[in-house]
């Protein structure tokens, strides 16, 4: 059965925030001593209503940083940059994407007393990371794993075996307490645990060779937002070719 869960420490601030548009959930961590901030997965849309939170609380954004490229929404870590002095962008080195910051396997990102730890979680994109709090006992999973979901294996470097085994080997191995806070929710709820997931997740507790065969047919079309979020050309041989790329690449993070 599931066990008790731990509670925040005294100093540190958490506040889940929600894109409605792309349904995606951002995250403010802070240390309340120090007031030094991060964000998770900032939205462009929602960049002033999150200066202005980080504002209003006395807070110092320290980091902006993403779990993954993201293909249903443009990243809003561009745009804090130039709101908030001294705020870093950061995302995975594996992602190719243009950061202040590139994370490594394992790196650990602090901010006053309290620190993240980067696990590698590639499968739905190369550079896919989860960030885990171990003294708080969650973890903040991006599109890898969703609430009974995970992030489509179809495009943008997506594999279904190496999802699968992210997920096992660095998310499941999390003690089955710890919760678990996703990119995004489509049905309204918003945080699950490692022990739900190992035991209700409708994909993730097939084996493997099932989860790839279920992966490699759901037939989904593209993110509504890909034609904003994506775009690079590049010159190779001669040939003008297009190439999906995360705008955050591009833009975002210079």
């Amino acid at each position: 059965m599931l066990g008790p869960q731990i509670s925040f420490s005294k100093t540190f601030f958490f506040r889940q925030l929600f894109d409605q548009e792309s349904s995606t959930y951002t995250y403010l961590l802070a240390d309340i001593n120090s007031k030094e901030a991060v964000l998770i997965d900032p939205v462009l849309e929602q960049a002033i209503r999150d200066s202005n939170l980080i504002k209003e609380l006395g807070f110092s954004l320290k980091y902006a940083m993403n779990t993954h490229m993201h293909a249903d929404h443009i990243t809003g870590s561009g745009a804090l940059k130039k709101m908030i002095p001294g705020c870093k962008s950061i995302i995975s080195k594996s992602s190719g994407a243009n950061a202040d910051i590139k994370l490594e396997p394992h790196d650990v990102i602090e901010f006053g007393s309290f620190k993240l730890d980067v696990r590698p979680t590639p499968g739905h994109t190369n550079g896919c990371v989860t960030y885990v709090a171990e003294d708080q006992g969650i973890a903040f999973t991006g599109d890898t794993l969703l609430i009974r979901g995970c992030g489509r294996t179809d495009f943008q470097e997506g594999d279904a075996a190496t999802l699968y085994e992210s997920v096992h080997n660095h998310i499941f191995s999390l003690p089955e307490h710890f919760r678990l806070f996703p990119a995004h929710d489509y049905k309204g709820q918003m945080s699950t645990t490692v022990w739900e997931e190992k035991r209700y997740n409708p994909r993730l507790t097939k084996s493997k060779n099932e989860f790839i065969d279920l992966m490699n047919n759901l037939n989904l079309p593209y993110p509504k937002k890909i034609g904003k979020s994506f775009i690079k050309l590049t010159y190779e041989n001669s040939n003008l070719q297009c190439t999906f790329f995360d705008q955050l690449c591009v833009t975002e993070y210079f």
